[in-house]
C-alpha cells in the first residue's frame, strides 16, 4: 500500500512537469503559428512545464501566472524579461524599468507615469482620430490593402512620438530602428551581443541635445527637468544617458504591441462576421470587444523571470537562478478563469486578463493601448463596416517577444 502510493505520487509529480509528447518552444514556428492547442494540453497535463533543450520552467494556469506576478520578490524582473536576455547575462543599464526590481524600478516607474497619466492618455482622443482618418479616407473605395502598412505602422508611431516630443520627419525612422532591434530569424532566438548595450537610446540622442537646449512644453520637456530622489538616496535629474534609454523602451513598447493589437482587430473581427456587424451597428460595444480582442488574441504571449529564492509549484521545487516563462496567451483563455476561454464573444463580462501584466510591472502604456484600439476600430468601422483577410498573402512577424503581423491583407467586402 505505501509502495502504491509512492509511485502514484511520483506520477503525478511527472505529470506536473513535463507529460509524454507535450512540447512548447518560443521558437518553434509551427507552434507560434497556433499556440492555442499547445496551450491547452500544458494547461491540462503539465500546469509546470520543462523544457529541456532551452532549459526553461513554463507555467500556463491563469491562477498560476497571477499568482507569480504578483510575487515579484521571488520572480525577479532585473535580469532580462526576455529568455534570450537572461540567457545572455548582461548587465542592463540603467532607464530599463521594465527589466529592474525595486527600489529601482519604483523610482523609474514613478517618473515615466508623467508619460502616461490619465490626463496625458485622454488628451490624445482627437488626434488620434485625426491620425486614423489621415490612413483611412484615402484607401476608401480600395478593394484591397495591407492593414499593417496602412494604418498599423502609422497610427501607434504618430501617437507615442507626439507624447515623447520626436518630431514628424524622423518618426518612420525611429520606428523602424526600434522595430529591427526586435525582429528574429524564423525559428532562432533574438540575437543578443555581449559586446553592445541591448537599449542605448542613441536614435533619440539628437533629440535630447536639442531639448536640452530648447525647452517646450512637452513631455521629453518635463522628464528633464524632474528632479527625483533615486536609490542611493540622491535628488537629482535625469542623466542624459538614462533619458535616451527612456525613450527607446518608451517607443518600442509603443509602437510594436498597439501594431500588433490593430492587425488582430481585423482579423479576429473578418473571422467573426456577426459579431462585427453587431459593432457596426452599436458603437458603444467597441470598448468591451477591444478587451475580449486583447485577451483572445495578447500581443505578447509571454514574458520571462529569474527565480530569486525556492518555491514549490505543482509538487516540484524551483531553485534560485531557475527560468520560469510565464505563458499569458495561455492564461487568458483558461477556462478556470474565462469560460469557453477559446470562443470569441464581445458581451463577455471579463474581468481581469493578464495581457498588460499585473503587480508592480503592470504596463504603464495599457491605457494608451486601449484608447488606440478603440479609437482605431470605431474609424475603421466607420468606413468599412465588411472586410475578409487574403490569408494566403499574410505573414506573422518573426520575433521572439511579441506575436502579430508583418503584413495581413484586408479585402473589402
Amino acid at each position: 500500500m505505501i509502495l502504491t502510493r509512492i509511485f502514484a505520487k511520483c506520477g503525478e509529480l511527472m505529470d506536473s512537469i513535463s507529460t509524454n509528447d507535450v512540447y512548447w518552444d518560443p521558437y518553434n514556428v509551427e507552434i507560434t503559428a497556433d499556440p492555442y492547442p499547445v496551450y491547452r494540453r500544458l494547461r491540462e497535463e503539465a500546469p509546470l512545464y520543462y523544457n529541456s533543450e532551452h532549459d526553461f520552467y513554463a507555467l500556463s494556469r491563469y491562477q498560476d501566472v497571477e499568482r507569480a506576478l504578483l510575487n515579484p520578490q521571488t520572480f525577479i524582473s532585473g535580469k532580462g524579461g526576455i529568455l534570450e536576455l537572461i540567457r545572455a547575462n548582461i548587465e542592463m543599464p540603467p532607464g530599463v524599468f521594465i527589466f529592474e526590481d525595486p527600489p529601482a524600478h519604483t523610482i523609474h516607474r514613478r517618473l515615466m507615469s508623467r508619460v502616461f497619466s490619465p490626463r496625458s492618455v485622454a488628451a490624445l482622443e482627437d488626434k488620434v482620430r485625426a491620425y486614423c482618418a489621415q490612413c483611412l479616407d484615402p484607401l476608401i473605395g480600395s478593394d484591397r490593402f495591407d492593414v499593417i502598412a496602412e494604418l498599423g505602422s502609422y497610427v501607434p508611431m504618430r501617437t507615442i512620438s507626439m507624447l515623447l516630443g520626436i518630431p514628424e520627419g524622423a518618426q518612420e525612422t525611429i520606428r523602424d530602428q526600434v522595430d529591427a532591434n526586435l525582429r528574429t530569424e524564423a525559428g532562432k532566438p533574438m540575437e543578443v551581443s555581449t559586446d553592445q548595450p541591448f537599449v542605448s537610446g542613441s536614435s533619440f540622442a539628437e533629440f535630447i541635445d536639442w531639448r536640452m537646449e530648447h525647452p517646450a512644453d512637452d513631455l521629453m520637456t518635463d522628464l528633464l527637468q524632474a528632479e527625483f530622489t533615486d536609490e542611493t538616496g540622491k535628488t537629482r535629474r535625469m542623466e542624459r544617458s538614462e533619458l535616451l534609454i527612456y525613450l527607446e523602451v518608451i517607443a518600442g513598447a509603443g509602437n510594436e504591441t498597439t501594431n500588433r493589437l490593430i492587425g488582430w482587430t481585423t482579423k479576429v473581427l473578418a473571422e467573426h462576421p456577426d459579431q462585427r456587424r453587431e459593432l457596426a451597428a452599436d458603437p458603444s460595444l467597441i470598448p468591451n470587444a477591444i478587451e475580449e480582442i486583447l485577451r483572445f488574441e495578447p500581443p505578447a504571449h509571454h514574458m520571462a523571470r529569474v527565480v530569486d529564492q525556492d518555491i514549490e509549484l505543482h509538487g516540484k521545487t524551483l531553485t534560485k537562478d531557475d527560468i520560469v516563462i510565464f505563458l499569458v496567451g495561455s492564461a487568458n483563455r483558461d477556462d478556470r478563469k474565462h469560460a469557453n476561454g477559446d470562443s470569441f464573444d464581445i458581451h463577455r463580462t471579463i474581468g481581469q486578463t493578464l495581457t498588460f501584466g499585473n503587480g508592480i510591472h503592470l504596463c504603464l502604456g495599457a491605457a494608451l493601448a486601449r484608447l488606440e484600439g478603440r479609437i482605431v476600430l470605431d474609424e475603421f468601422l466607420k468606413r468599412f463596416p465588411d472586410w475578409d483577410i487574403d490569408l494566403s498573402d499574410a505573414h506573422l512577424s518573426p520575433t521572439s517577444t511579441v506575436r502579430g503581423w508583418e503584413t495581413l491583407p484586408v479585402v473589402v467586402g
